[in-house]
C-alpha cells in the first residue's frame, strides 16, 4: 500500500499498485465505491496483463483519509488524485475511471495534462445536477447532519447489496459531501471539459441505462461513445469482456 499527502493537514490519500510497464494504468472509483472491488479483476485478466496499475481511493472513500474539514468537491478529489500521482512518479497515465470518477478524472485531464495521456469512462457523470435516477440525487436530497444520522441507513437499504457494501467503507460527511460535490459539477461543466480534450477519449454507456444525452456532439469532438450491450451502470461487472476490451483498446 502507498499513499500521498493530500491537504496541509497530513491526510493521505492512498493505493495499491501491481507493477509493470508504462504508460501506468490508475482505475478511479465512483462515488461510495472503491477502486480495488470495482476494477482489481479487470486489471488482473490476461489481455491487460505486463502493465503497471494503481488502485486510487479517493478521500473519504475505502483505505483513504477521511477528513472531517475536507470539502470533498470534485475540485477537492482532483487535487487529491494529482497528489498520487505525483508521489508515485507517474506522467502520461491512462485512466480508467467510473462515474463520479469520471468526472474527476476528466477534470484532472483537463487540469493537469502531463498527467494523462487517455481516457476511459465508464457512464461518467458529464452534467450538473443529474436527473433523480442518480445515485448522487438521493444521498444529497438530505441535509449534511440528516444524513450522517438516520438517511446513511436509509439510502443503505436502498441502493442494494453490490453498492452498499462499498458504501459502508466511506465515510459518511464524506460521502454525503462527495454527491453534494458532484451533483454541483465543476465550473465548466465536465461535458464541456471532456469535449474539448485532445488525448483520446472511450466512453462506455451500459445498453441498460439507456441513451446517452449529447452523444452526438460528443462524437463530434472525437469522444468515442461505446454502447455495452446486456450491461447497466456498472459495465466492469456486467459485461466484463466488453470492459477489458475497451481498457485494452480492442473494442
Amino acid at each position: 500500500m502507498k499513499q500521498a499527502e493530500f491537504d496541509d493537514m497530513g491526510s493521505v490519500v492512498r493505493w495499491t499498485e501491481v507493477p509493470g510497464a508504462e504508460p501506468a494504468r490508475v482505475y478511479v472509483h465512483g462515488l461510495g465505491a472503491a477502486s480495488t472491488v470495482y476494477h482489481a479483476h479487470i486489471a488482473a485478466r490476461p489481455e491487460l496483463a505486463g502493465r503497471r496499475s494503481l488502485f486510487v481511493d479517493l478521500p473519504g472513500h475505502g483505505i483513504s483519509d477521511r477528513p472531517e474539514h475536507f470539502g470533498y468537491t470534485l475540485e477537492d478529489h482532483t487535487d487529491a488524485l494529482a497528489a498520487a500521482l505525483d508521489a508515485a512518479g507517474l506522467t502520461g497515465a491512462e485512466l480508467i475511471a467510473h462515474s463520479m470518477g469520471g468526472s474527476v478524472a476528466i477534470l484532472l485531464a483537463h487540469r493537469r495534462p502531463d498527467l494523462v495521456s487517455r481516457l476511459v469512462l465508464t457512464e461518467a457523470t458529464l452534467d450538473a445536477f443529474p436527473g433523480p435516477a442518480e445515485g448522487s440525487s438521493e444521498i444529497a436530497s438530505y441535509e449534511e447532519d440528516e444524513f450522517v444520522g438516520g438517511g446513511y441507513a436509509r439510502v443503505l437499504e436502498h441502493v442494494g447489496p453490490l453498492w452498499a457494501a462499498t458504501m459502508r467503507l466511506a465515510d459518511r460527511r464524506g460521502l454525503h459531501r462527495s454527491a453534494v460535490g458532484l451533483r454541483r459539477g465543476s465550473e465548466p461543466v465536465a461535458r464541456t471539459l471532456l469535449a474539448g480534450l485532445t488525448l483520446e477519449r472511450v466512453y462506455l454507456q451500459g445498453e441498460l441505462s439507456g441513451e446517452l444525452a449529447g452523444s452526438d456532439a460528443l462524437e463530434a469532438s472525437g469522444v468515442r461513445v461505446v454502447i455495452v450491450p446486456g450491461s447497466g451502470h456498472n459495465v466492469m461487472f456486467d459485461n466484463p469482456d466488453a470492459f477489458v476490451a475497451a481498457v485494452a483498446g480492442r473494442l
